[in-house]
């Protein structure tokens, strides 16, 4: 199968590009390879895709539509699964254009690119982050989420929006995901797994948000990776009866949104013990309030991902932490 990967040199992009290679499809990446971290890290990973007779990449802005246009027409992917996106809840309060340009302008020529070459699925990524203020917990995909919390959520709402709308008018079969805190190894430097242990190793103060009283579903990789390849044959399809409770899927789109989650919440401290148990050393804590665009817990309700594909997380966070900090003094010691 061709399947077209954007962002396939950051954290989930990565993953799910080495994964699909190496069970012989034939990946087609797309990332901007921008210095919102650390630039070696993606090098490296790029490195290791590279390796695959079954890759070819491009670096491009899907701001750029023209570029954009000129790869689909060569490649022709029947799959593309669109993962570049600006990250990060504080950076979008400080550069809200960056987020704009890159979430809202960059998504839209995706869809509309994929429209135009007839992709038959089209998989997006979204984010917990747009459950925002809701206080009903779990998170269901049925659940009204009106109240994002920051520029980065509200950017990924609008997305969502956007797609619907596309797919209501062109028929455009398309699954958005709502991933909740994916960690693990190669994870990205800005997340809170990748900050304490540096922190820790390095004997720095950390910074704790809310003063530690935060719960996260913290979902490992490899457990979002099996999700995404299970789904990427579940096209969804328009129908006036579902036999799955509670579904997501439009009434008059073949649209559908999903979670995608460990379903567990975590206690912060309880997370940053485990980081100090693995690393054998206690963490300096600077104990901060609540940050602007920051939501103080998040739970997933995963059961329809499971109900269509199979889909069961099976990595707890205590040995997600052991895997993570076992890459980290590998890659960095």
């Amino acid at each position: 199968m061709k399947i077209l990967i954007t962002g396939s040199s950051g954290f989930i992009g990565f993953h799910l590009s080495k994964k699909l290679l190496e069970k012989g499809h034939k990946i087609h990446g797309f990332d901007s390879m921008n210095n919102y971290y650390d630039i070696r890290l993606k090098n490296s990973r790029y490195k290791i895709l590279k390796k695959f007779k079954n890759f070819s990449f491009k670096k491009i802005k899907l701001e750029n539509k023209k570029n954009l246009d000129k790869s689909f027409k060569k490649f022709k992917p029947q799959i593309v699964i669109h993962l570049a996106a600006q990250a990060g809840v504080r950076y979008s309060i400080e550069k809200p254009q960056v987020y704009l340009d890159s979430n809202i302008i960059g998504t839209y020529n995706i869809i509309e690119t994929s429209h135009k070459y007839k992709v038959k699925h089209l998989i997006m990524a979204s984010s917990s982050s747009v459950y925002g203020a809701n206080r009903k917990f779990p998170f269901k995909e049925i659940d009204k989420a009106d109240t994002q919390l920051s520029i980065y959520a509200a950017t990924k709402k609008a997305t969502e929006s956007m797609a619907h709308s596309y797919s209501n008018i062109w028929k455009i079969p398309i699954t958005m995901l709502r991933f909740f805190t994916v960690y693990g190894p190669w994870g990205r430097p800005d997340m809170a797994l990748f900050k304490f242990t540096k922190g820790i190793l390095s004997n720095k103060k950390i910074d704790i948000y809310n003063n530690g009283k935060m719960y996260r579903d913290f979902t490992y990789i490899d457990d979002v990776i099996n999700g995404m390849i299970l789904l990427i044959k579940k096209i969804p399809k328009i129908s006036k009866k579902t036999k799955y409770q509670n579904d997501s899927l439009s009434k008059v789109a073949p649209f559908r949104i999903l979670n995608i989650g460990n379903t567990k919440k975590v206690y912060l401290l309880d997370f940053l013990k485990q980081i100090e148990k693995e690393l054998g050393r206690k963490a300096i804590r600077n104990y901060m309030p609540l940050q602007k665009g920051d939501v103080k817990q998040t739970l997933s309700d995963s059961r329809l991902l499971k109900r269509i594909t199979g889909y069961y997380p099976r990595t707890n966070y205590k040995l997600g932490i052991k895997k993570f900090v076992d890459w980290y003094k590998k890659y960095y010691l």
